[in-house]
């Protein structure tokens, strides 16, 4: 398992914790906001949940707040490395 979280894992994420099919190419362009691509407050909690199961890691707790995929990322890889 890595110690960051790729565009291509959180894009796996969104479909199995939300529903939302979006390819990693669309989560990489800046400006993307979660609310344009389905995924609310609450499917950002549900993979903030999936991801401290996975990594046994509390993630920071404005990750589910976050607007777009890039402040997303940074939030929870930064937990991570601060973690390893």
């Amino acid at each position: 398992m890595n110690d960051r979280i790729s565009v291509e894992e959180l894009s796996e994420l969104m479909k199995k914790c939300t529903g939302v099919t979006v390819a990693p190419e669309e989560l990489r362009r800046d400006g993307t906001a979660f609310e344009s691509l389905g995924v609310d407050s609450l499917g950002l909690l549900g993979i903030v949940g999936e991801l401290e199961n996975r990594y046994g890691t509390p993630m920071p707790t404005d990750a589910e707040r976050s607007k777009t995929p890039r402040q997303f990322l940074d939030l929870v890889n930064g937990a991570l490395l601060a973690g390893a």
